[in-house]
């Protein structure tokens, strides 16, 4: 018989639906039965006891809201009758480091096809970056990329011109162009023509509105991104562009790079516009050093390397009522197994860590990355609430109306991403990966600038989950897509790479899901597999302006 419900945590005093649930169904479940006093939606939960008014609600083990009123058992917990609350937290002596180490012996041998680097780190692409210091150069960035994508056969096929053409014949002809039916192209979103460069798997423009204005520190953190782009193993050189006179100066850059690498050799051409004079000559300068770029970039291509140069990022967005039961897990199971194989990975997203931020510090390996940790979370919570925020407005209202109707019962699901092996080290926006096993990177909540910080660190590959859907990806690591539902995989598999609401319908483990993700990375890292996002030139980049959002 399937499951119909789930209980999380041993401790927990409410209960999952798996499935539509109506009013007035007996539940049993463990020996218990629960009588439902209204219809309870897949992914929402339900009370197993009768909770007086301030009455903790617990999942996950940890606690995730405080009724806002009396609340009968076999009730839905909803924004009406639960308010945001979670666990005090504080600095302790204590490092909780031991975990079930899982048995990789599968893996060891394994190898995937990457580039390598002269500082020894693998790329998983071989990308060719054209950066703007500042929003005043993202006109000739443009101009750039009109020169050179279609000439060097980087240029995606516009499809939907063919339709456009369709609906102007119509018009014309007086037909009613609701009756015009789309075709999609068989090329579909794959580039269109063949490469000049065999070896570079594109050139990637990163447009953004930074560089000046604000304040300086947003100027600084902006070199730092970029020079995480630009030394960034997937990336084989850059043409900076510059005006001259912003708060992000080439000087500032430079020292961004330095830091992250200190023996920087890639090619790296940068031109300042004031210093050039005319915009003719500014763009045939940029446009001749990239096309020499792209020609030493050409000279590497796919060698074997360890499972253990695999750095992933871990990101959730569109999440749901399953998220933390099935794609989440699943994810943190491969997280655990990539630690085991020595690889690293990238836990992000501070606002979704509130309520585990005890598990998280006491899982540190040292007692200066758990205060820093702990300091980094009450700085954060501390600026959003000054400007009318805070962690407890984290869910959307598409998170909402899925079951996550609480920050904390969000965090303790998003968390899960992280598994369970110890946090070898805590990183503050932008800093770089520097110590294989799991780290934790200060970003915000928001899909695009979380995940734009993660590969800025170091991450080769991003893991996503996604209960509602999203088309989210990055100009220069694949994003592969997880469904926490079977019913979003089957509806969006345009955009969707992997199903893990194999787990909901009791078809897989969490186990067996999380080794099958290890092995469609391999097959990603290696070039083998293409993911949606990459097909689709999902380009999405956007820096993170510190205290503007969660």
């Amino acid at each position: 018989m399937k499951q119909i419900v789930l209980k999380v945590h041993p401790k927990d005093n409410v209960l999952v639906a798996l499935q539509d649930l109506a009013k007035g169904q007996t539940i049993p479940f463990n020996g218990s039965q629960y009588t439902l006093v209204e219809d309870i939606p897949a992914k929402h939960k339900f009370t197993t006891e009768s909770l007086p008014m301030g009455g903790a609600v617990t999942m996950y083990g940890v606690l995730i809201g405080k009724a806002k009123e009396d609340i009968p058992v076999g009730a839905r917990i909803s924004t009406t009758n639960l308010r945001h609350a979670a666990e005090e937290y504080k600095l302790s002596d204590t490092r909780r480091t031991g975990w079930h180490v899982p048995d990789v012996s599968r893996w060891k041998q394994k190898t995937f096809m990457g580039y390598h680097r002269a500082d020894g780190s693998v790329g998983t692409g071989n990308y060719w970056l054209v950066v703007p210091l500042v929003f005043c150069e993202n006109r000739n960035v443009e101009v750039m990329k009109e020169a050179l994508l279609e000439e060097l056969g980087y240029a995606r096929p516009k499809k939907y011109n063919d339709l456009t053409k369709q609906l102007i014949a119509a018009w014309q002809k007086g037909i009613n162009i609701d009756t015009v039916e789309f075709k999609e192209p068989a090329s579909g979103d794959v580039q269109a023509g063949r490469h000049l460069f065999k070896n570079v798997d594109g050139i990637k423009f990163l447009s953004h509105e930074g560089g000046c204005g604000g304040i300086r520190q947003d100027a600084q953190a902006l070199c730092g991104l970029l020079a995480g782009y630009i030394t960034h193993p997937n990336v084989a050189g850059a043409t900076v562009l510059s005006l001259g006179c912003q708060n992000a100066q080439v000087a500032m850059l430079q020292e961004e790079i330095a830091k992250r690498s200190p023996n920087f050799s890639k090619p790296l051409y940068i031109m300042e516009q004031q210093k050039v004079g005319r915009e003719t000559d500014l763009l045939t300068q940029a446009v001749k050093q990239t096309f020499a770029g792209l020609v030493e970039a050409d000279k590497f291509a796919r060698q074997p390397a360890p499972l253990s140069k695999i750095c992933i990022g871990l990101e959730c967005g569109g999440s749901d009522g399953f998220s933390g039961i099935s794609a989440n897990p699943a994810v943190g199971y491969t997280s655990d197994l990539l630690v085991a194989l020595g690889g690293s990975v990238i836990l992000s997203e501070f606002p979704e860590l509130c309520g585990v931020e005890q598990e998280m510090s006491d899982r540190c390996t040292t007692q200066d990355s758990a205060k820093k940790f702990i300091d980094l979370m009450r700085s954060y919570n501390a600026r959003a609430q000054a400007v009318g925020s805070g962690f407890d407005m984290n869910p959307s209202p598409g998170n909402i109306k899925d079951g996550l109707i609480t920050d904390a019962i969000k965090s303790a699901g998003a968390a899960k991403k992280g598994g369970t092996s110890p946090v070898a080290d805590v990183l503050d926006y932008p800093e770089k990966v520097t110590k294989p096993g799991l780290n934790l990177l200060c970003t915000p909540g928001n899909d695009v600038e979380s995940t734009t910080a993660e590969v800025a660190s170091g991450a080769t590959v991003v893991l996503f989950t996604t209960g509602l859907g999203t088309p989210t990806g990055n100009p220069i690591a694949p994003v592969v897509k997880i469904a926490t539902n079977t019913t979003l995989y089957n509806k969006m598999q345009d955009i969707i790479d992997l199903n893990a609401g194999t787990i909901i319908e009791g078809e897989e483990t969490i186990e067996q899901c999380g080794e099958r993700i290890l092995d469609y990375i391999i097959k990603v890292a290696s070039g083998e597999t293409i993911v949606h996002a990459v097909r689709h030139g999902q380009d999405d980049f956007i820096p993170w302006k510190r205290g503007v959002s969660l």
